[in-house]
C-alpha cells in the first residue's frame, strides 16, 4: 500500500501544476511575494518521529482545542491564511477529506487572519473542522525544528501518539494527501 501510495504520489506531482504559496513571514501583501511551492512531501518513519506535538489554542469560535485530546486518533493539521491563493484552492479538497475521513481529525491553523476574515472564509468553503486563532504564532512555533514549515499552506499528518508523521509544502494535492493519511491510518 506504502509503495502504491508513493507512485500516485509522484505521478500526481509530475502531472499537477505547481501551486504557489507566500512565506510564512512575509508580510500579506495581497499576492506579491509569492514564491513558487513544489507541493512535496515528506515522510518520516516511526522510529524517526520524535515526542507528540503539544499545542493548546482557541478557535475564531472562541472554543479551545488542545492536541492532546485527540491522541490516539490520526489527525491532519493545515495551516492557512483567507487570501493565501493555494490556501483558497485546496479548500474544498481538504473539506472533502473531512467528510470521507470521520475518524481523523482535521484542524487549521490561522496565524494572519482576524476572527471575521477567518470565520469568512470558513463560511464560504463550508469547513466542517476549527481553525486556532494563531495570533501569539504557537502553531507555527509547535513545529519548528520537527517540521520546516517555510511556505503557506503546509500540511501536517500527525499518528495516534500525536508525532509528525509527514507533511506537503505548499498546496496539497488531495491523492498525495489521502495517500499519506491512508498510511498513517494503516500503522
Amino acid at each position: 500500500m506504502r509503495r502504491l501510495a508513493r507512485a500516485a504520489a509522484a505521478l500526481a506531482l509530475a502531472l499537477t501544476p505547481l501551486a504557489g504559496c507566500a512565506s510564512i513571514g512575509a508580510p500579506d501583501d495581497g499576492g506579491a511575494g509569492y514564491e513558487a511551492g513544489d507541493g512535496s512531501f515528506t515522510t518520516w518513519g516511526a522510529g524517526e518521529r520524535g515526542s507528540g506535538i503539544e499545542l493548546t489554542g482557541t478557535t475564531f469560535a472562541g472554543d479551545t482545542v488542545d492536541l492532546a485530546d485527540w491522541r490516539g486518533d490520526v489527525v491532519v493539521v493545515n495551516f492557512w491564511y483567507a487570501s493565501c491563493p493555494p490556501c483558497r484552492a485546496e479548500a474544498p479538497d481538504l473539506v472533502a477529506i473531512a467528510e470521507d475521513y470521520p475518524d481523523v481529525h482535521l484542524l487549521g491553523v490561522n496565524p494572519r487572519d482576524d476572527a471575521a476574515t477567518a470565520q469568512a472564509f470558513e463560511r464560504t468553503f463550508g469547513v466542517p473542522y476549527p481553525s486556532l486563532w494563531d495570533r501569539d504564532a504557537r502553531g507555527v512555533a509547535a513545529m519548528q525544528g520537527l517540521v520546516p514549515l517555510q511556505a503557506m499552506p503546509t500540511t501536517v499528518v500527525l499518528d495516534r501518539e500525536g508525532r509528525v508523521a509527514a507533511r506537503i509544502l505548499g498546496q496539497a494535492d488531495p491523492t498525495i494527501l489521502r495517500g499519506l493519511i491512508d498510511d498513517v491510518v494503516a500503522e
